[in-house]
């Protein structure tokens, strides 16, 4: 599968994306989209992602769908998520800690609790407690409960799984409070200078995944703890095509520590851009 990924940043962290995929014989999705952190506290607010994502005909070329690129990388993102924690996560994971309470947040909930039925226990932390109400009180009008977490580090020690999705230049998620079997979930860091996990997150897991591996140098959860000999990218175990093939199995132990890091990538829009169209044209 032909890939194609260009990342526009600027010294403000705002970054445009331009991503392009293409199954040869089936179908191409090309992806453009802006992701602005600051947008939030514009006047009027505007969401901080914004772009399209256009699907063609792999055989002809012809146009067949435009969607909306942050709705589809809201669900596209989660899903990716969800999919690496079936397969890294403990059976019997019970409480999902998300931390962050932005647009992707209460799609991280869905996903996850889609992916694993079993989830009966939902957590959210945020810097602004406010933002964390406005998303369990969304959800609450699906029946699904969601309780605020007013301490971060207290919330890290009742999670089985921990999603985070935040813009953080420094951890947030502690290792040391992890408790056995814990599954980290890393979304939010895609440039080199941002972080969500500390050392110690890296250093006691006992299995480390990314979606894509060759994405590591974009994250600095990644690219930071190589930097000063923590892990090294042999230390990255798994692929998601690796853990979706069954060509690694997965997580091994129930006491073990695991870690994705949830880079995307053109491939995915590709993917999910061919589920919608599928599911359009069933419709």
């Amino acid at each position: 599968m032909p890939l194609l990924d260009r990342r526009i940043t600027d010294a403000g962290g705002d970054m445009f994306v331009n991503l392009t995929a293409w199954a040869q014989g089936r179908a191409i999705a090309v992806k453009l989209v802006g992701v602005f952190p600051e947008n939030v506290v514009r006047s009027p607010p505007e969401p901080s992602i914004q772009g399209i994502v256009v699907l063609f005909d792999g055989k002809t070329g012809r146009a067949l769908m435009t969607c909306d690129g942050a709705e589809m990388t809201y669900r596209k993102t989660a899903a990716d998520s969800a999919l690496g924690a079936s397969f890294l996560a403990r059976r019997d994971a019970r409480v999902l800690l998300v931390i962050g309470a932005g647009g992707l947040a209460p799609h991280m909930v869905r996903a996850h609790r889609a992916a694993r039925p079993d989830l009966d226990r939902f957590l959210i932390w945020n810097r602004s407690p406010e933002k964390a109400m406005a998303v369990a009180d969304e959800l609450s009008k699906e029946g699904i409960t969601v309780e605020v977490q007013a301490l971060l580090d207290d919330a890290l020690g009742m999670a089985d799984i921990v999603s985070s999705v935040t813009m953080a230049t420094q951890p947030l998620i502690k290792g040391a409070l992890l408790k056995p079997g814990t599954h980290v979930d890393l979304v939010g860091s895609y440039l080199p200078d941002m972080r969500e996990a500390d050392d110690d997150v890296m250093s006691r897991a006992a299995l480390i995944c990314m979606d894509i591996r060759e994405g590591h140098d974009c994250t600095g959860d990644i690219i930071q703890p190589m930097e000063s000999g923590v892990i090294r990218f042999e230390d990255i175990r798994a692929d998601l095509f690796e853990l979706a093939t069954g060509r690694h199995p997965g997580r091994a132990s129930d006491g073990d520590i695991t870690v994705f890091k949830n880079i995307g990538g053109g491939h995915l829009d590709l993917f999910a851009a061919m589920a919608l169209h599928r599911r359009l044209g069933e419709a």
